[in-house]
């Protein structure tokens, strides 16, 4: 395996800019008489038409290696950092080991996902071990605190936004994360009431717009965020399938349209990543992964609604409507751009895996075709594989954005190796990819990639 060198992101970018901004000239003898130059081998930037599932498999135990590692599932005291090693002398001195990344957040809910769509597409349970350990010792940290706040009612603990959310984003990820684990084998008896929680807070306490749109008052008065489509709508969905009740169902696709009606652009196939009730003209930027999540949640949805649900067709016609609207838009390196219609803006990998996952997953659920959309989600996924290093940290990924109403505002986003956001979109890309190779293999005719099937 060739060593993969981190660079820079301006030394990235500017590499990727002049390589793919100029043409391959073929040198060498032969013409086009003595020798077939259609099949000169190209100079891609990106690797082209070498993916197998082995190959695959690497990455993602690259990144499982290195998540598992700086990210451990203890409880120590605050001031003597020592680990309890029994979870009932939990009080306000004690705090989560600090690690590369936090267990209680929704970047970590998609990688709890991420982990165990890995291990049910390559079979290695060791993927699935990493979140139902983490979920279970999140629900007996959770369990504990339970009867110590019933002597210390005002003490802080470090699972206070389990018991209490004040936000989407400390609910809905983290229980459709928690959802899944149970059907994987959590213990039911301590993650059965955190999931409980978090779909009262999403349900009953979330604030909303007069005709119940899920919203948030920041950064302006009655605003909707489509990040928020993933932090509500998933574990909504997926708590139909955990009880069989159809108002789950309902409220999900209800969701959807309401968020779709105000931020769907239909001319482009692109969501705008914020609506303000009563800005009016309403600035659209397009930010890649606001639309990642968008797409994500969409994916979600078909997954769990039931075939006969009469909400199906419009979210599958969303998706396609999406699906056709980022084709469009995918750079020649595979990647996609911070804003997704403009091309100067940066090339960002946390958008680009969750892209190569949806696609996939659509084309291996039969909701795409494979032949039209089977190589755009392999080129992302290559594109995606060049920025995971050999110590299996994911780089050139946005750090977490609030909402502008500015170009600047998105086209200057840090970047870091440290940005939460990457993991779980390339676990669950690279175990999507894994399926896509096997059910819809490739090959490649006159130097281009074909799905045979």
């Amino acid at each position: 395996m060739k060593q993969r060198i981190a660079l820079p992101i301006t030394a990235f970018f500017c590499s990727l800019s002049v390589a793919a901004t100029q043409a391959q000239y073929v040198s060498g003898k032969g013409n086009d008489v003595t020798s077939p130059l259609h099949l000169t081998k190209p100079d891609y930037v990106t690797p082209y038409g070498e993916t197998t599932t082995a190959s695959v498999k690497v990455v993602l135990d690259r990144v499982h290696h290195y998540l598992d590692s700086v990210t451990p599932a203890h409880l120590i005291d605050k001031t003597s950092k020592t680990v309890l090693s029994d979870l009932s002398a939990a009080n306000a001195n004690s705090i989560f080991q600090p690690g590369d990344f936090r267990l209680l957040s929704y970047e970590w809910g998609v990688t709890y996902t991420g982990m165990l769509e890995a291990a049910a597409a390559t079979g290695d349970n060791k993927y699935s071990q990493y979140t139902l350990s983490r979920i279970n010792f999140i629900g007996n940290v959770v369990n504990q605190y339970q009867t110590y706040l019933q002597q210390n009612k005002e003490a802080s603990t470090p699972v206070r936004s389990v018991l209490q959310p004040h936000a989407l984003d400390d609910a809905g990820s983290l229980a459709a994360s928690m959802i899944k684990a149970l059907r994987a084998g959590a213990n039911a008896a301590h993650v059965r009431p955190m999931v409980d929680n978090f779909l009262n807070y999403i349900l009953n306490k979330e604030f909303r717009l007069k005709d119940g749109t899920l919203a948030r008052n920041r950064p302006q008065p009655n605003t909707l965020w489509l990040d928020d489509l993933y932090m509500s709508l998933p574990a909504i969905v997926q708590m139909g399938v955990l009880t069989g009740s159809s108002k789950y169902y309902d409220e999900a696709v209800k969701q959807y349209r309401l968020f779709a009606g105000r931020m769907f652009n239909k001319e482009k196939g692109l969501y705008m990543h914020g609506w303000v009730q009563d800005m009016n003209p309403h600035p659209q930027f397009h930010w890649a992964r606001a639309n990642g999540w968008a797409i994500l949640t969409k994916i979600e949805l078909l997954d769990a609604l039931p075939a006969s649900h009469p909400g199906r067709g419009f979210i599958l016609e969303q998706l396609k409507q999406h699906a056709a609207g980022l084709a469009a838009r995918q750079d020649k390196t595979g990647f996609w751009h911070q804003l997704l219609d403009r091309n100067d803006s940066y090339l960002e990998t946390s958008a680009t895996a969750i892209y190569a996952y949806c696609i996939a997953r659509a084309v291996n659920k039969g909701w795409l075709n494979a032949k039209a959309y089977g190589p755009m989600a392999l080129l992302a996924w290559n594109a995606v594989t060049t920025q995971v290093t050999d110590k299996g940290q994911v780089q050139n990924t946005c750090v977490g954005t609030g909402m502008g109403f500015d170009p600047a505002f998105y086209y200057y986003r840090p970047v870091s190796n440290f940005a939460a956001h990457g993991y779980g979109p390339v676990l669950l890309a690279g175990a999507e990819m894994y399926r896509l190779l096997q059910q819809h293999p490739f090959e490649i005719n006159d130097s281009a990639v074909q799905m045979t099937r």
